[in-house]
């Protein structure tokens, strides 16, 4: 009976390790992007009209991240990139832990860095859930992309650092 108590307590012990490499999938600083991969101005100047563009360049999205960061805003594109690299997971096991860990942290009501997604999308993102595929996030993810795309990169366009980028 004690070594089942131990064991339980060893094992909750354990688990936020794990989570915390899940929290942060990306260079825990990011605030200056590696000069080597600087974008011309003229791509940069894409970023203005196409999220998606923004979003796909590392230089981009690390610059994105780090002005969200400045805004204390930074979960929707936390939460938008750990949906892309869940849909790259190929093993079911992986791929449950990481729905687990998603919801958890994103999703959940009171999650660390829950995002804002209507009550419907929730229920639809939970249902899915229940059997995790490449795809169940998808609803979710659409709706925080649209979000940042409405309120987030307007706002990082108008910023000094995207101004310095685009000289």
């Amino acid at each position: 009976r004690a070594k089942e108590i131990k064991t339980k307590l060893g094992t909750l012990l354990q688990k936020p390790d794990s989570t915390i490499d899940f929290i942060i999938p990306y260079p825990e600083k990011p605030e200056k992007p590696p000069k080597a991969q600087k974008p011309s101005p003229e791509e940069a100047l894409q970023w203005r009209d196409s999220l998606e563009k923004l979003l796909q360049n590392p230089y981009g999205l690390a610059s994105f991240l780090s002005f969200l960061r400045s805004e204390f805003s930074e979960e929707n594109a936390e939460f938008w990139v750990a949906c892309e690299d869940y849909k790259k997971t190929k093993s079911p096991v992986k791929m449950t832990e990481k729905a687990k860990k998603i919801y958890e942290e994103f999703i959940q009501t009171e999650a660390p860095k829950e995002v804002n997604i209507d009550h419907f999308t929730k229920a639809v993102t939970m249902k899915n859930l229940v059997e995790p595929s490449p795809t169940s996030f998808d609803m979710a993810q659409k709706r925080i992309f649209a979000l940042m795309e409405k309120d987030s990169l307007p706002r990082f366009v108008r910023s000094e650092f995207y101004q310095e980028l685009i000289k």
